[in-house]
Order: C-alpha cells, then sequence, then structure tokens
C-alpha cells in the first residue's frame, strides 16, 4: 500500500506478540509500513489501543496525512454541542495515533510534531468556550450579549502558556491556560453578574476537555498561572490581571509571558492585554537581575522535585532533571529577559527560534545555540517516547530496565546506546549552562585586593548606609563584587582617590540591585566604572543618575565607528515610533540620548576621539535628536490644533550648535521660523491663529525637550537670538523674519547670522532659509560698523563676565568668545557664510583685516581652548582646576591637549591666552585708529 508518510527511521518491537497483532490489523500494510505500525504497537500499548479503535480510518489518512489533519479539525469546527465531547476526544484520538507514527518514523520534523498538537489544543479550548458561552447567551446569563457575540467569546480571552503558547505541546501534555474576560464589554452594573457567567463558562469547558469518558480525554488542562491562582477565580478581568502584573508581578510571571499567546476566544482583546503587559514582561534596560532570579528558580525546583542529585539515567527528569529541557528554556527565556526590552527581535516564544535570535544579535555565542538546539530536539524526542508508551504525562525515564527498553525500542535503538546518548547530551547542556546561572562561582574566583594597599575604613564602613545598600538582596550581590573592586582600585595611579570617587558613585545611586547585577554578569564593565570615577567626577555623577546607561556598553556596537547623523536621525524616529504613546516617546528620546551622550564622553574619556570628533558628535546627536522630537510634538499638537499651517517650521541651529560643534554641557540655541503662505488659522478640532498656532508648538517643543521627566531631560534650550531677542515672538514668520533680516536687524544679529543652520523641520523652506542666510551674508558689511560693533561688544563681555581662572578657557580677551567674535566678523567684511570658526577667521584674512599668520595663531589657539573646555565639561559641571580635577582628570585634560604635564599647559593657556588677546586688540584697535586718523 503506497502512503504518503516518507519513512526514515523505524521503532522496534518490544513485545513481538504484540508487533504480531499490531500487523494483523493492517493486513493491507506491507514492507517498511507494516514494520512501523508493528514496532508501534510492539512496544506502545497506548498507541495499539488506538490503533485497534482506528482500523477503518487509519489505511486512508496515511495515504495523504496532510488531507486527513485538515478533515479532522475541519470536523472539529462543526461539531454539535450535543457531540462536543465525543466528538473531541474521538479527533484526539486520530491526531494522536497519525502524529505518533509520523513522529516515529521521522516522516515529520518536531516542530510539525508539536505544531499540530499545539494547534488541535487551540481550535478544542475555542470550540468548548463558544459552545458554554452560547449556552450561556441563551439563558440570558451574560448581561449584554447576543448570538453575534459568540464569535468573539463574548469577550472571553483564552492565554496559551509554556509550551503550547510556544507551540511546543509534547505527546501527552496537559495544557496551561490564563482565561480572562474584557470588562469593558460589560455595563459596570453588570460586572459580577458577567464575571459570574464567565467563570462557570471556564470550568465547563475546562471539564469537556478533561473530563475522563468512556472515549478517553482531550487535554488535562491547568489554570494555575493566573494571578494569585489560591485566592482568584478561574476567569479574571482583563483590569484586574494588568493591575496585579503591574504591582506584583514576579520573574517568574515575566518569562512566564514570553511565550503567552491568545488560542482562543477573543483573540483581538487577548493581543491588546498582552501589549499592554509589555512593559511588565520587556524592562527597558538590561535586566541581569533575571539571572540571579533564574537561578533561584531553578534551585527550588530541584529542592523540590528532587531533581538536584547526580546524574543517573533510570528515572532521571528529562524536563526538570540536571541538563534537562529546563535547562535550556530558562536559559533562553532569561537571555531573552535581559536583552528583550531593548531589541524587539529576540521577542521569540518558540526556544529554538529564540536561541536563533540571541546568536544573530550575539548574545549567545552561534555555535552554543546550535548545540542546545540540537539537544533540545532530542530532549524533546526521548519525552515524546517515554509519554507515547502509557499515554502519561511524565518526563522520568523509567526505572526498570524493561520500561528503558520500551523507550530504546520506539528510538529504534538499544538501551545501551540510548543511555550513552543521553547521558552525553544532558552533560553538555549542563556545561553550557550552568556557568551562566551561576554567579556566585565566577565572583568567588576574583582576586583579593592587593595587599599592600590599606583602604580608608571610615569609607568602607559607611557603604552599606547608602540606599543601593540597603535591601538584603543588594548587599549580597555588592558583596561579591566588592574583592574585584577594591583590586581595581589598588591597581589605579592613586587608591585612596579612586575610593572617594567610587563612594561618591555609590553614595548617589538610588537603588543597586539591577547594576550590580550587570556588573557581575560583565565584570568588564568595572574597569571601565574605575575608569570613569577616577577620572570624571561630572561623569561619574551623571552615571550615578542614570546607571541604565551602561546597557549601551553591553550591546556590542558601543566602541564602534560613529554612525553619522542620518542614521542617528532613523533609529531615533523609528525607535519613537514604537512607542505607544506621548510622553513615552519623550523618555525614550531621553534615555536614548543619554547612552549615545554618554558613548561620546566615554569614547573621549578613553582617547578614541579627540575634542574636535567629540564636538561634532554632541552636536550631531543634538542635531538628531531635535529633527526625531519636532515630528512627534507636530504630530501631538495637531491631534489637537490641526495641521500645521501653510508649509510648517523649519528650526534653526545657532551658535555652536550652528557652527556643528559643542560639548557635554552645551545649551542648545535655536530659532524657529514657519511659513503660514495664504493660512490665517489652522483647521482642526480646536483652530487657532497661525501666530498663535506656531508660537505654542515653539513652547510645546521647548518643553518637549527641556521638561523633567522620569528620564530626565533632553537639553536646556535658549531661543534669545531670534529676532528682537526676548522681546521678539518666540517664533517668527519667515515674511517677518526676511524683512526683520534686511531692515531692523542690529550688526550682533547679522554676526550671530554667521552661526545659523536649519537642522530640522520642512525642508523646502529650509534651503529658503539657508538661501536668504547666504545671501543676506554675501553682502560685505561696513568694516567701520562692524569692528565698531566688535569693539563694543568685547566692552560689554568683559563687564559682564570676568573669566573664572586660569582653566576657563570660553570666558575672557583672547580666549573662545572672543576669537569666535573676530570670525564671526571675518564672514560679515568676506561676505562669506561659513559657519565654522576657522572659515571665519579665513575670510578675515580674505577681507584683508587680518595677517595670515595672525589668523593661523588664532586658530591655533582656539582649537587648544576648545580642546581644554571640552574636556573640562567633561570633568566637572563647575570651573576646574588642578586641587578639584585629580590625577585622572589632570591626565585626561593632557592627554586631550597633547601636553606631557599639567604645568605645561597652565603655561600654553597663559601663553596663548596674551597673544591672542594681543592679536585681537590690535585688529580692532588698528581700524579705530585708521578711522580717528
Amino acid at each position: 500500500m503506497k502512503t504518503g508518510l516518507p519513512i526514515s527511521r523505524l521503532p522496534r518491537a518490544f513485545d513481538l506478540d504484540l508487533a504480531r497483532e499490531a500487523r494483523s490489523l493492517f493486513p493491507e500494510f506491507t514492507g517498511e509500513m507494516s514494520d512501523l505500525v508493528a514496532g508501534a504497537g510492539g512496544s506502545s500499548p497506548y498507541l495499539m489501543s488506538l490503533m485497534a479503535l482506528e482500523t477503518g480510518w487509519l489505511p486512508e489518512a496515511l495515504t495523504d496525512p496532510d488531507a486527513a489533519v485538515a478533515a479532522e479539525l475541519a470536523a472539529v469546527r462543526a461539531l454539535p454541542p450535543d457531540q462536543m465531547k465525543p466528538g473531541l476526544r474521538r479527533a484526539k484520538r486520530r491526531l494522536a495515533l497519525l502524529t505518533a507514527l509520523a513522529d516515529l518514523s521521522g516522516a515529520w520534523p518536531l516542530e510539525r510534531v508539536t505544531g499540530l498538537l499545539t494547534d488541535f489544543a487551540g481550535l478544542a479550548a475555542d470550540v468548548a468556550a463558544k459552545a458554554e458561552i452560547a449556552a450561556l447567551i441563551r439563558r440570558g446569563k451574560l448581561p449584554g450579549q447576543s448570538e453575534d457575540d459568540v464569535e468573539c467569546a463574548a469577550g472571553m480571552v483564552i492565554l496559551a502558556m509554556g509550551k503550547m503558547g510556544a507551540h511546543e505541546l509534547n505527546y501527552s501534555s496537559d495544557i496551561d491556560l490564563i482565561v480572562l474576560f474584557d470588562e469593558t464589554r460589560y455595563d459596570p452594573d453588570d460586572f459580577y453578574d458577567a464575571r459570574q457567567g464567565m467563570v462557570k463558562a471556564t470550568r465547563n469547558f475546562c471539564s469537556t476537555l478533561s473530563d475522563k469518558t468512556a472515549d478517553g480525554y482531550v487535554f488535562r488542562t491547568d489554570l494555575r498561572l493566573r494571578p494569585d491562582p489560591a485566592v482568584t477565580p478561574v476567569c479574571m478581568a482583563m483590569e484586574a490581571a494588568e493591575r496585579y502584573y503591574e504591582s506584583l508581578g514576579r520573574t517568574w510571571e515575566r518569562a512566564a509571558y514570553i511565550k503567552a499567546r491568545p488560542c482562543a476566544g477573543d483573540l483581538d482583546a487577548g493581543e491588546r492585554f498582552l501589549k499592554a503587559l509589555r512593559p511588565f514582561v520587556w524592562r527597558r534596560h538590561l535586566d541581569f537581575a533575571a539571572i540571579q532570579d533564574a537561578h533561584d528558580m531553578r534551585l527550588r525546583i530541584r529542592e523540590n522535585k528532587g531533581t538536584g542529585g547526580p546524574l543517573t539515567i533510570p528515572g532521571h527528569d528529562m524536563k526538570l532533571g540536571r541538563g534537562g529541557i529546563r535547562e535550556i528554556e530558562f536559559f533562553t527565556q532569561t537571555r531573552q529577559l535581559i536583552a528583550g526590552g531593548r531589541d524587539r527581535d529576540l521577542r521569540m516564544r518558540g526556544t529554538v527560534p529564540g536561541l536563533e535570535a540571541l546568536a544573530a544579535k550575539e548574545w549567545v555565542p552561534h555555535d552554543v545555540a546550535d548545540r542546545l538546539a540540537d539537544h533540545y530536539r532530542a530532549h524533546r524526542e526521548v519525552e515524546h517516547r517515554i509519554q507515547m508508551v502509557h499515554d502519561t504525562q511524565t518526563h522520568r525515564l523509567p526505572q526498570t530496565q524493561d520500561g528503558l527498553e520500551r523507550v530504546a525500542c520506539l528510538m529504534g535503538t538499544d538501551v545501551g546506546q540510548m543511555t550513552a546518548d543521553i547521558t552525553r547530551r544532558l552533560n553538555e547542556v549542563h556545561e553550557l549552562t550552568e556557568g551562566f546561572f551561576a554567579p556566585g562561582s565566577r565572583s568567588g574566583q576574583a582576586q583579593q585586593p592587593v595587599e599592600t594597599v590599606e583602604f580608608d575604613e571610615n569609607v568602607l564602613s559607611r557603604w552599606p548606609t547608602y540606599p543601593a545598600l540597603r535591601s538584603q538582596r543588594g548587599r549580597r550581590i555588592f558583596e561579591r563584587l566588592k574583592p574585584e573592586l577594591l583590586t581595581r582600585l589598588a591597581k589605579t595611579a592613586k587608591p585612596d582617590e579612586a575610593l572617594l570617587a567610587l563612594d561618591g558613585f555609590l553614595a548617589g545611586l538610588p537603588a543597586g540591585v539591577q547594576l550590580f547585577s550587570l556588573f557581575e554578569a560583565n565584570p568588564q564593565l568595572i574597569e571601565l566604572l574605575i575608569d570613569i570615577v577616577g577620572t570624571s567626577n561630572m561623569l561619574a555623577s551623571y552615571l550615578s543618575r542614570n546607571s541604565g546607561v551602561f546597557d549601551a556598553v553591553i550591546g556590542g556596537s558601543f566602541f564602534d565607528r560613529w554612525p553619522g547623523l542620518e542614521v542617528l536621525k532613523t533609529e531615533l524616529s523609528e525607535k519613537l515610533a514604537a512607542e505607544p504613546d506621548y510622553e513615552l516617546r519623550l523618555d525614550m528620546a531621553r534615555r536614548w540620548t543619554k547612552e549615545w551622550h554618554f558613548r561620546i564622553g566615554v569614547h573621549h574619556l578613553r582617547g578614541l576621539i579627540g575634542a574636535d570628533r567629540a564636538g561634532v558628535q554632541y552636536a550631531e546627536l543634538a542635531e538628531a535628536v531635535i529633527a526625531a522630537v519636532l515630528p512627534v510634538v507636530v504630530d501631538q499638537f495637531a491631534a489637537k490644533h490641526g495641521a500645521p499651517p501653510g508649509r510648517g517650521a523649519t528650526v534653526l541651529g545657532m551658535g555652536s550648535l550652528g557652527a556643528g560643534r559643542i560639548n557635554a554641557q552645551s545649551d542648545l540655541d535655536l530659532i524657529l521660523i514657519y511659513d503660514p503662505q495664504d493660512a490665517e488659522t489652522s483647521e482642526g478640532p480646536r483652530p487657532l491663529a497661525t501666530r498663535t498656532y506656531y508660537a505654542r508648538l515653539t513652547q510645546a517643543l521647548i518643553t518637549a525637550l527641556t521638561a523633567p521627566m522620569s528620564q530626565g531631560k533632553l537639553y536646556e534650550v535658549d531661543m534669545r537670538l531670534r529676532p528682537s531677542g526676548n522681546q521678539g515672538p518666540v517664533a517668527t514668520s519667515w515674511a517677518s523674519f526676511t524683512a526683520y533680516q534686511q531692515s531692523e536687524a542690529w550688526v550682533w544679529e547679522h554676526l550671530a547670522l554667521t552661526r545659523a543652520r536649519p537642522v530640522a523641520g520642512n525642508r523646502e523652506l529650509a534651503v529658503d532659509i539657508e538661501t536668504f542666510r547666504q545671501e543676506l551674508l554675501s553682502h560685505r558689511s561696513e568694516q567701520d560698523q562692524v569692528l565698531r560693533e566688535i569693539a563694543d561688544m568685547r566692552a560689554r563681555l568683559a563687564a559682564a563676565k570676568v573669566p573664572s581662572g586660569l582653566w576657563d578657557a570660553k570666558t575672557g580677551p583672547g580666549r573662545m568668545l572672543d576669537i569666535e567674535l573676530v570670525a564671526q566678523a571675518g564672514a560679515l567684511l568676506a561676505g562669506s557664510a561659513a559657519c565654522d570658526v576657522a572659515s571665519g577667521l579665513g575670510a578675515a584674512v580674505a577681507a584683508g583685516w587680518l595677517e595670515v599668520a595672525d589668523a593661523q595663531s588664532l586658530r591655533q589657539a582656539y582649537d587648544l581652548f576648545w580642546s581644554v573646555q571640552t574636556a573640562a565639561r567633561l570633568l566637572s559641571g563647575s570651573v576646574i582646576s588642578p586641587e578639584n580635577m585629580g590625577e585622572g582628570g589632570a591626565a585626561f585634560l593632557c592627554r586631550s591637549t597633547g601636553f606631557e604635564t599639567i604645568d605645561q599647559l597652565a603655561a600654553a593657556l597663559e601663553e596663548n591666552y596674551a597673544v591672542s588677546a594681543s592679536l585681537i586688540d590690535a585688529a580692532v584697535g588698528e581700524w579705530e585708529d585708521a578711522k580717528d586718523g
């Protein structure tokens, strides 16, 4: 007889008499097909009983298994209520038999075997539940529901959990379900009646599936994964379940929801519920604390189930025992929990797909993922053979020799070979996973502190009083880290100084479990931490408040080349689009910006980039943030007041941002220009006049950038460079801007315009603005007017801002602001639209105002001042000095500027301040003298 099963392996018969009886049931089978039913029936009393019941159905089903499966599933969908129990049991019997033969013969891979079992379980739950819902609706027990609501089960949601959720049901599996209902479908006054009906329907459909009748059972159901099952009803309101997880949910429940899937009832409501639970399951920061939680769960399972002893094959639990299925699942799920909040690609329900995704993102080595996936499939096949013998929900290998022989026969091998193969696989799984789950053993191997260094006990003794170390768990993890921390501190140039810096970092931490777990799992971060706290007080303080930025270091690309402006814009825009509401988008922007900001600082601190590149990267980061956040703000504003009238708005970066270089603490100088064209008002639910519209939109943008939220603020914003300064409107129309600049603007405003650059908003308008700027600046300004303004501005700056000392490279004669003024004046005098200082100084030469040598001296001085200023802003939030910067800070400052010692750098600063001031005084003064003469 020809069949549709491509046989690649065959079971052996344990009981030859039963094998002969199995052959006799199907005289039409010959060759390998006859051997298949003989091996299956001769080793499994359960399969033998199924074959005896289905002698008329099986031969035809095997000619076209796909058609047979489709026919059975269609028959289940069409079952009338009075035939529900026998009809489901008949379908289960037939599909169990067909699946077993396809599995034993190698015709179907594991994924198809488990997938069909899972699909049938979901369908069975769906038809059984809807039959109960229909009955309740007919009797008026579900208020407000009609026959039309049966299709979506009147809001009942059945979530498949565990293996069923992942399409991985084993051969004799029970099914783990969580049953909820959408309470929003019901009037609040009807809530208790609706819940009572849903509870009754849940109990009844579970009985339909699990009751043993003369026809057997369908699936044993387990509802204990729901919130607090000892006190909650078997069917809960979705809102109550969501509240539970938000306030009381535990790590094991987060892991369980990795595989959760709506499988029956109201699938749309189920998807909404899972979407609402995403923040609970997928934490936004890398969650290395989950490792310890998972390890603790493993230990509890071993203790409760008695599976923690030495490895012996007879009686070994293939699921919960050493090296078993659960080890692979925990290994996969824990790594998914660690990183899945940041990377949606890791949110796979299946174990093997999860391993593949983790390997693709380099969270697990490819060879480890491949080996674990191979072992997982092999373990599952052994598990299926164990269960096929008597259709029992067990994962333990038999204790007796006969029992082991039956399993070996179903696997087509002998006990000796089977035992050796299973032992090898169990040991390898244990070796591959145990190190990941035993953080204590790793820390225990850390070096002890160098004996010659005695740290200040007064400092060490106060650590337990800090907020991060008040919890027992935080203290326990930190005690494992402490030897490694002190060892690293002992190796620094000044251990006592580094200890105080670390002390300040620890004192500022609001909590410690997550961060300490991150360090424990990634000890290379300790070196980076010591490097940072020993060098930059500002960066250390920043880390105390924003320790989540360490996540970025683990991502694998932290030390890659700078991606550039366009990549940053695209990445942030995609992340913002994935967030469900406005506030979450703004928080995401802050979190993302902090990580990139931290990356630039670390690269600068470690000498991977110089001050010039750091300034460019800070500016590109700020530009990317504005460009990505502006559309989010516009969309939010437009929802109330309509789309922006006319062409919309463009944001101009001014000052250092316009010049394309800012430092770690720079404010953003911005102007917003809009073009309403002929529109007088917006068109929306609450329309506004165009001027009011854009003024409020500008305020909304400023708030989006500056408002302190759960993740802090993005930037401080300064709008004072707009036309008419603080007296002018916060948003300027295109017509007003052009008219003002052409006829009313002061010289200082044209000076500011030399460092203006569109950074976000409507591209067409941005092009027009830049074209206008270049055209306006191309008309050379009158030299006496420009230099008179420069002299006046220098005088006002000198009166208003006194240098804070030698290390204040920004303010004072001959320093950064002074040279920037000269560069801006040079651009105006030469009719140049270039924004940067070097180009402006070159323009001053082209205009005949500066000599080439003088411009070169000013440029070299400015580069030195920029290096000092950029490094200083990374080291401290206030003015630095050799006394407060520490040895690490002094070394960084010297490295950043190219000097051997801090004294040499100080001398160079004094000399360059004097030379630059003299050159500028001479240039401005000579012009004044010539004019006066």
